[in-house]
């Protein structure tokens, strides 16, 4: 029988010990090719993914947002760019080579003043509760070893009245259309991965753990059991990825 620890990493299965190391490789050798990543893994269309996100967030100004595993920047550069640089945002990511990727995009960039880059991990925040008006998190719920304690941990440092906002990969609700994206996913994105990166392994991962991942209603449901209320999710490209909303009230 398993070890109560040992929890599932792609479709192998690890001790849970291991896997955050095995993502920090895993990201660590990415870092530099993340966006090129996300277009092959999304087909190109994690941008408009990550506007709908804003879009539904409606940042305000004077406001303080937390993005966790958000390494790069991405979601930073979009919030701060909707309040005209009015607003603070905190990048948290277990990596420092993604924090270091987005510092590098962040000089390049008017938002460098306002913003904030944490080596942390998602299930024991370094941040005092009731701390920050917004917390999301894109492309990396999936990568964390225990879902439920990340999310403990946003409604911890969420101040009553914040915001959780989720961008992630989910399933397909059309049976035929979801064997067509594994088809693609399995076959393509790992060969991808050898030719964009030299490294098919990382991406080979990537794509197991999405499948691994819980779909829409089972993940609306681990969001209400850490407390968030109002919780609902919107698909995006039939599903291939999901938002994820809750408030702590």
């Amino acid at each position: 029988m398993a070890d109560d620890r040992t929890t599932h990493f792609g479709f192998q299965t690890v001790p849970e010990e291991e896997k955050a190391g095995m993502v920090h490789g895993v990201f660590s050798n990415v870092a530099s090719r993340y966006d090129v990543m996300n277009d092959a893994m999304s087909l190109g269309i994690h941008r408009l993914w990550k506007d709908a996100m804003m879009d539904w967030l409606a940042p305000r100004p004077h406001t303080h947002l937390l993005d966790v595993a958000g390494g790069t920047g991405d979601i930073a550069f979009r919030y701060l760019d909707r309040v005209k640089d009015q607003a603070r945002a905190t990048v948290l990511d277990m990596t420092e080579d993604m924090l270091i990727e987005g510092e590098r995009r962040a000089q390049t960039r008017k938002h460098a003043d306002a913003l904030d880059w944490v080596v942390g991990d998602a299930m024991a925040l370094p941040f005092e509760d009731n701390s920050f008006d917004a917390y999301t998190i894109s492309f990396g719920i999936r990568n964390v070893t225990r879902i439920p304690d990340a999310l403990a941990e946003a409604y911890r440092v969420l101040k009553p009245g914040g915001r959780l906002m989720v961008l992630e990969f989910s399933q397909l609700p059309n049976p035929g259309m979801q064997w067509a994206y594994d088809r693609y996913s399995f076959n393509v994105i790992p060969r991808m991965g050898k030719v964009i990166a030299n490294d098919a392994e990382s991406y080979q991962y990537l794509v197991e753990s999405i499948r691994k991942f819980p779909d829409q209603d089972t993940f609306a449901s681990m969001i209400r059991a850490a407390g968030f209320e109002q919780v609902a999710y919107r698909n995006l490209s039939m599903g291939i990825a999901a938002l994820h909303s809750g408030w702590k009230i």
